[in-house]
Order: C-alpha cells, then sequence, then structure tokens
C-alpha cells in the first residue's frame, strides 16, 4: 500500500534494519531447542548446513533419538544395535581389527557416509563441510535411510507370501528403499541363497529374542504351556538349514473332551503335571501331516527327521499385539 505519511520513515526503517541483525542464535537456548526439536530430519540437515553453531546443535544425539525411535524403533533390535557398535569401533581403532576376517553385516558399508547417495530431500545434509562423526545418532539415522546399511531384522511370510512360509517369521539381512518406503531382504545362505524386494513395514520386526537363527532357542516355557496358548516354534527343513519361527497354537490331547471345566492336559487328577503338549497348526488343513506335532515337556530338545523337518524351541506368546499380528497374516484359505 501506498504510504500516506511519509513523516518518521527514516527512523522506521532503520529499526527494521536493527531487527534484521538479530539471529536465531540470539535466542535463549531453550527457545532454540525447542524449535530445533520440532524439526523434522530433513529439516535438521538442512539447518545444520547453515552455520558451524547449527550445524552442532542439529546433530545433537537427543534431538536425532526422537526421530530413531519414531521410524525405526520397530524393526531395529539389539543385534542391528551390536552391529552398529562394532562398526563405529571399526571407523575408530580401524588398526586394531582384522577386518578381512570380517564377513557380516557391515562388509558393505565402505560408503556409507557418501552423502551424495541419500534422497533428495536430505541432500542438504551434503553442503555442510564438516564430515558427520561416525559415533552419532544422526550418523546411524542417515545410513539407514540411505539403503547402503544392511542390518538384521525379521521378515513374517517370507517370499512374498509364498505358501510354504505362510505364518513364519525368518531372520534376514534388510536394506531400505526410501523412494518406495520398501525393504529388500537378503535370507541366510546357509539355507536357499534368497532375495526379496518390496517389502512393507507390516511384514517386518525386530527379534524378540537374542537366539541366533542357528541356534536351538532354550524353551524356558514348557511348564507353563496349556490348551489355546499361542506360541512360536524353531523350525527348519534340515540340520543345514537356519530356523525360522513357525507360528501355533497349544491344543488338547486325543483323550479330552475340549470342556474348559474338564480340561486335563495340563494336570492330571493329582495334580502332575503331564509330559504331552500337543502343538496346532491350525493354517493347515485337518488331514496335513503339519496339522499337528506332539512334543514332551521334560525332556523337549530338537526333535524331527529329514522329511518332515526339525521342530525345535518354543517360546510362549504373552503379548496381544504379537498375537494379534500374527491373526492378521492369517491366510485366506486353508493350507495342504
Amino acid at each position: 500500500m501506498p504510504l500516506k505519511n511519509m513523516g518518521g520513515v527514516s527512523s522506521k526503517v532503520e529499526n527494521v534494519e536493527e531487527r534484521d541483525d538479530v539471529s536465531l542464535l540470539d535466542l535463549p537456548d531453550l527457545a532454540l531447542e525447542c524449535i530445533l526439536d520440532r524439526l523434522s530430519p530433513t529439516e535438521l540437515c538442512s539447518m545444520a548446513a547453515v552455520c558451524t553453531s547449527l550445524r552442532d546443535r542439529c546433530r545433537s544425539d537427543h534431538l536425532w533419538e526422537k526421530h530413531m525411535k519414531q521410524k525405526w524403533s520397530r524393526v531395529i533390535g539389539d543385534g542391528a544395535y551390536k552391529e552398529w557398535q562394532w562398526h563405529v569401533a571399526s571407523r575408530k581403532r580401524p588398526n586394531l581389527l582384522d577386518q578381512s576376517k570380517r564377513k557380516g553385516l557391515f562388509e558393505t558399508l565402505f560408503g556409507v557416509w557418501s552423502f551424495s547417495l541419500f534422497r533428495p530431500k536430505l541432500e542438504s545434509c551434503n553442503k555442510s563441510k564438516s564430515s558427520l562423526p561416525v559415533d552419532t545418532i544422526m550418523a546411524w539415522y542417515l545410513s539407514l535411510e540411505n539403503g547402503q546399511l544392511w542390518f538384521p531384522a525379521q521378515v513374517y511370510n517370507r517370499e512374498n507370501g509364498h505358501v510354504g512360509f505362510m505364518l513364519s517369521c525368518y531372520d534376514a539381512e534388510l536394506s531400505y528403499d526410501s523412494r518406495t518406503d520398501t525393504f529388500q531382504a537378503r535370507y541366510s545362505p546357509h539355507g536357499r541363497q534368497t532375495t526379496e524386494e518390496n517389502i512393507h513395514w507390516d511384514r517386518l520386526r525386530a527379534p524378540p529374542i537374542d537366539t541366533p537363527p542357528n541356534v536351538l532357542h532354550d524353551s524356558d516355557c514348557l511348564d507353563d504351556l496349556r490348551p489355546r496358548d499361542h506360541i512360536e516354534i524353531q523350525w527348519r527343513k534340515s540340520k543345514e538349514f537356519p530356523y525360522g519361527w513357525w507360528y501355533g497354537i497349544i491344543g488338547h490331547l486325543e483323550s479330552c473332551d475340549r470342556n474348559e471345566n474338564h480340561c486335563h492336559c495340563h494336570f492330571s487328577g493329582e495334580k502332575i503335571i503331564l509330559d504331552t503338549v500337543i502343538l496346532e497348526f491350525n493354517q493347515y488343513s485337518p488331514g496335513s501331516r503339519w496339522r499337528r506335532m506332539m512334543i514332551n515337556r521334560k525332556d523337549h530338545r530338537e526333535e524331527g527327521n529329514e522329511v518332515d523337518g526339525f521342530y525345535g524351541g518354543i517360546r510362549k506368546l504373552y503379548n496381544n499385539e504379537e498375537i494379534a499380528k500374527w491373526k492378521r497374516l492369517w491366510p485366506t484359505q486353508i493350507l495342504e
């Protein structure tokens, strides 16, 4: 709008120029922290490229810890964190580690800090002249985001829901594709070397326990198992294959009438715990050889054969969300 009154214009302009000299860094620390705490990862990267002071503030672990939890806590478990710690140590002390013997998860990390490979929204991070310290949470977040970092997790219904893997969960190494918001998986080389692409978040989980896929889980819940309890059990096709986790429930003995008020599948009349436990996999038809399995709760270890496979450790599911997750993955038709 045109100025009708020109009087005092000079002093007003001077005041505006004085206010222009006020910097974001002139804000009190608490106010500045509140602003940074509300920024997205992309915005923090852009802000970090402004100046040295903001760069250091925007890289603070307490700002990135929230973003790590919000996006990655569903799929990042203790195993991934331990591997990350090893990687940090190897970067800090490369001469103390024989990396030629290390054939694990992080052997592809030689270019992990090449920020030019980040998706376009995060390219502003590349403008910073000072390299990002390897041991920051920001570095961990961005290395996951750019897809070069492969990390251990588990995949439900592997190989795009192949009928042979319905209601199972297998260990894999995962890489994230930020362009499609999906993952690529590499399954264990001990069995059939397999990769899978376009895996969505709802088919992934962080390993709920630390048992490696080639190790028998110590079943510490056998005495507590009762009919209708929900379980996961290790199963593998042969001794050379890794275990996968398969969903099932505890069934009734053949002699039981399945009446909850008269069920003696757990205790006998003398309140002695019965040894026999029935495992049921109701995704299979009643006549299928995969439908039922019987184990001995006293001395259960791995048992099976090369025809039916080998059944391993059992973990009882107490968490309702875990149980609901399996039910959401239930196949649309009964398997043979």
